[in-house]
């Protein structure tokens, strides 16, 4: 049976009313699990920086307890004073969006610091995250440092779609292992790590990693994410160098 035009659009009208609802209800209902999920992933990112938590990557709550017992967080400014809040209230390392400041002048970005602990509640690293642009897309990451504020402890990074087998290696474990006891200042001045061209390089110095054969770009986006933030980070480390106490705004 052949139905009027009108008809058709009616009955259009009305699925998409209903799909559309039906999407926008399911969007709020998951939110809170889609919350929880990002927490828990960048508690993942957080620690895997700083230590192996593969014998607990599938088990959230050893993760969240592990990051309650041995993380602790406070957010700063460009002039590495802690900032405890803004316009909108007290501020959470954990929920502030490095991406969303990634664009904003570094001067009025918020940078959040993670701290590892020790058993004896000691700072033993302190762990700092990062965004910038690789190849495709936007690539992210944590650097940890050791309480010498210049020993890198390990790394951990993302990214949205770097190419398979190429750039995208920037996540294994064994890229990120290169960067294990490498240096980022020599003296007081800021050198940051590099990642040098091409693979299987020798005679590598304190500050250069080995690179990824095919991802020139991907690790060029690297480099210019860790210099660039290890630069904004760089009058935190030297607060704490220094043993200053940190302002509070």
């Amino acid at each position: 049976m052949q139905q009027s035009n009108a008809y058709i659009i009616i009955f259009t009208g009305i699925l998409t009313v209903i799909l559309a609802t039906l999407l926008s209800g399911t969007s709020v209902l998951l939110k809170d699990k889609q919350d929880q999920q990002v927490k828990l992933d960048t508690q993942k990112k957080i620690l895997g920086a700083v230590m192996d938590i593969s014998d607990i990557i599938d088990d959230p709550a050893a993760v969240e307890k592990l990051y309650s017992e041995r993380i602790s967080s406070i957010v700063v400014d460009h002039q590495g004073n802690e900032i405890k809040e803004d316009a909108k209230g007290p501020l959470v390392a954990e929920k502030v969006n490095i991406q969303k400041f990634y664009k904003a002048d570094p001067t009025e970005r918020q940078y959040p610091v993670f701290m590892f602990k020790g058993n004896n509640g000691q700072v033993e690293s302190y762990i700092f995250p990062m965004f910038g642009a690789g190849l495709w897309d936007w690539i992210s990451g944590y650097i940890a440092l050791e309480n010498d504020l210049n020993t890198i402890v390990g790394v951990a990074f993302d990214h949205k779609q770097e190419t398979p087998g190429l750039g995208a290696r920037i996540t294994d474990q064994v890229v990120r292992d290169r960067f294990k006891s490498k240096k980022i200042f020599d003296g007081s001045e800021l050198v940051s790590v590099t990642m040098v061209k091409g693979e299987g390089n020798a005679g590598l110095t304190d500050y250069e990693v080995d690179g990824l054969s095919g991802a020139t770009m991907t690790a060029k986006g690297v480099n210019k994410m860790l210099e660039h933030y290890l630069g904004c980070y760089t009058p935190f480390i030297e607060k704490v160098k220094s043993g200053q106490k940190l302002a509070t705004n």
